[in-house]
This record gives C-alpha cells, structure tokens and sequence, in this order.
C-alpha cells in the first residue's frame, strides 16, 4: 500500500498537468524499462508532496502512539516553512496563515469557499495502514480529523474516509471485486450530502471523461482511482491507465498505485520502479527516506493504532 502510492507518486510526477497519453506514448510498451526517469523538476524516483506528507503523517503516529492531530499539524507547518519543491496552493495558505491547527483550515474555507481538492486524499496511504485494523466506524472517523487539517471542506473528508475504508478491505483479505462490490455500504456511512457525487464517480459505469471537475478535485480524482483498478489486472496497467489520463497524474497515480499496491500486493509493483524511489523531507535537516527506510516504516504502521 505504502511503496504502492509512492511509486505510483513518483512516477505520475513528471507528467503532471500535461495531456492525456502522454505516459503511454512515451512508454509504449508496458515493461520497457526506463519509465522512472523524471523529468518537469523531477529526478527519478523522486517522491512528491503526496509522498512526503504522507510520511509525515506515519512519523507522526509513529513516534506519539497514535494520532495526535497538533503534531501532526506541526510537522506539516516544519516542512512548508523548508520550502519544499511542489506544495498545493490551499495547503500551503491553510500551514502559513498564522491560525491553530483546530481552526486554521476551517478559516481558509470561510474566505474561499473552495477546499474540495485533493490534497489530504493523496496523503492517506500511511494513516490508512495504520487505522485499518481498528475497523470501518474508526478509521474513517480518523481519515475526517487528519483531512481536516489541511482541507476545511467535508467533501475532501469524505473521500478520504471511502479511501481509507477501501484500504481496510484490502489489508483485511477482500478481494477486489468484493471490495467494489461493497462500494454502496461504504456510501451508507458518507454524509448524505456528499453521498450523491461519490455514487456517481464510484460507479461502475462511469468513466474520468465525464468528470465534471479538474481531477486536481476529490471526486474524480478518488473515481479516476477506482475506475482505473476496476478496469485493469494489475498494478503496473492501472497505475499506467491513471497517468494518461493527464492532469493532476501524480497524485491520481499515488491514489491508485496506493489502492492496487494494497489490492495486489507487493510482489505486484516491478522492482524497476520501486528501487529507484526515494523521499525527499524539506525542513527535516535533509533527511530523504528510500525503499527501505520507506518499508520499514510501513511496517511499523501495520502494529495499528497506540
């Protein structure tokens, strides 16, 4: 799940905002080799923002026994204050407006009024592990609190939330299509007044071109994730389907390589994208963590909630 979302982060980042098939007429043939190679700013294997929060988020509930949303909100602060080479612009207002981290968020939404995108979805790969074994009520309660703090509209919660349940399903044993099967019960517990636009991307039917927002927003990016898993066999094809679609492919690609890396486990995702990988921490005394450190640190995740 972990090195799943990170590769697909890493990889999906040199294409970001450009067309749709760019990856795949780049890299025709699917195993060629050469794919993680960088590029817009990139170095290859060079983890995003996605990935970098998301560490950030593990460290946290790592080192304090479970979550603690102020430090995690402080370690969040840390790492916009270093600078850091891509940060969306709503986190970056909500880290640096001067407010708490219980009210920083909530004061962005009230001026602005948009805060739906996806940037607490693309950095739910570590709490997901670590929630997962406290079940369905409990870790999507948890996906709320840590997407709160950065995302001061419900909407971003509640994609969080369904992301954070598909991952339990996953680490639980659920198969994939049982998984997406199950899709309408996950919906039943999805705030009635975002359960509709999260039926409709969560469809099985439905497709990233009818997408009415940019995928930058939790909708389709969250169904561009789903849809991508539900029509492909494997992590390397889904992740590939996620980064030509274009747009916001580093974290479409982290969302999904996050859920196909959990649905099909490790041995799935080609060893050619995953040694390469590596995590850059700005305001963390250049500290970058690689596969293993990364590996390891999932696996302190897994012991589950302190």
């Amino acid at each position: 799940m972990v090195v799943g979302a990170a590769v697909g982060d890493a990889l999906g980042a040199p294409f970001e905002f450009g067309p749709a098939g760019a990856f795949s007429a780049r890299f025709p043939e699917p195993g060629c080799g050469g794919e993680m190679s960088g590029g817009g700013g990139w170095d290859p294997g060079e983890a995003t923002d996605d990935t970098q929060m998301a560490v950030l988020v593990a460290e946290s509930l790592v080192e304090q026994g479970g979550l603690d949303l102020p430090d995690v909100f402080a370690r969040f602060q840390r790492w916009a204050a270093g600078d850091p080479k891509d940060i969306g612009l709503q986190t970056e207002d909500v880290l640096t407006n001067g407010m708490p981290w219980d009210r920083a968020a909530a004061a962005h939404f009230r001026v602005n009024r948009h805060a739906a995108g996806n940037g607490a979805l693309m950095r739910a790969s570590t709490s997901a592990v670590h929630f997962a074994r406290a079940g369905r009520p409990a870790t999507m309660d948890a996906a709320r609190r840590i997407a709160a703090l950065t995302h001061g509209d419900p909407a971003a919660w509640e994609g969080t939330a369904i992301f954070h349940e598909l991952v339990r399903l996953a680490l639980d044993g659920v198969g994939l299509l049982p998984a997406l099967r199950a899709l309408p019960d996950v919906l039943d517990l999805v705030h009635p007044d975002h359960r509709p636009r999260y039926a409709t991307v969560l469809a099985a039917d439905w497709h990233p071109d009818r997408a009415t927002e940019f995928n930058g927003a939790v909708w389709p990016c969250l169904g561009s994730a789903v849809w991508a898993l539900r029509t492909t066999t494997g992590y390397e094809e889904a992740v590939r389907a996620a980064i030509d679609l274009g747009g916001d492919t580093d974290t479409v690609a982290a969302v999904t390589g996050g859920l196909a890396g959990a649905f099909h486990g490790r041995d799935a995702i080609p060893a050619r994208w995953a040694e390469p990988l590596h995590v850059p921490l700005p305001g963390f005394g250049g500290r970058a963590l690689c596969l293993p450190e990364l590996t390891t640190l999932a696996r302190r995740l897994e012991a589950g909630p302190g």
